[in-house]
């Protein structure tokens, strides 16, 4: 008997052949037109998102502006108010020296107080806030443990005022 068979060692035949052809064909297609179909839906995301994410931007910058003016107001007003306690503390020192006694011990030690605000409220009203941050940390520096004793016992007296 012989084998009727086109193809005796089990291999596809003609219409198979036409058959896988076709279905890569579909595939293919199918495979273009799923890329079409992502590349318009990025484009129109891309087209739909470019003028918020331009918009977020100038958005941001404008608060960024705000915040800086802001910041610049504030340290404005810090540094008058700075002055301010600057003018308080030499007016003090005049009424102090007005209103106590010139001599004795009492008059000595009202002057020296007296001499102390004056030199603190012009040294106030003729330097910024950095400044006087500057000079601060560079005494903090010079002299750590009595720096250390003055902000605890400041703290100490801060919190007994405020169990009140």
């Amino acid at each position: 008997m012989a084998n009727t068979s086109n193809n005796p060692g089990g291999g596809t035949n003609r219409g198979e052949q036409t058959a896988g052809q076709s279905a890569s064909e579909a595939a293919g297609k199918a495979a273009q037109k799923v890329s079409d179909t992502a590349a318009n839906l990025g484009q129109k995301a891309q087209d739909t998102l470019g003028p918020a994410a331009q918009r977020a931007g100038e958005v941001a910058s404008n608060l960024g502006q705000r915040a800086q003016e802001l910041a610049g107001t504030a340290a404005q007003r810090a540094g008058e108010a700075v002055s301010q306690v600057g003018q308080g503390m030499a007016t003090l020192a005049g009424t102090l020296r007005q209103n106590v006694p010139q001599q004795g011990m009492l008059g000595t030690a009202a002057e020296a107080v007296a001499g102390r605000l004056e030199s603190g409220g012009q040294y106030l009203q003729e330097h910024d806030l950095s400044a006087v941050g500057d000079d601060v940390s560079r005494l903090v520096r010079q002299h750590p443990l009595p720096s250390l004793l003055v902000v605890f016992g400041l703290g100490f007296l801060a919190g007994s005022v405020l169990r009140r």
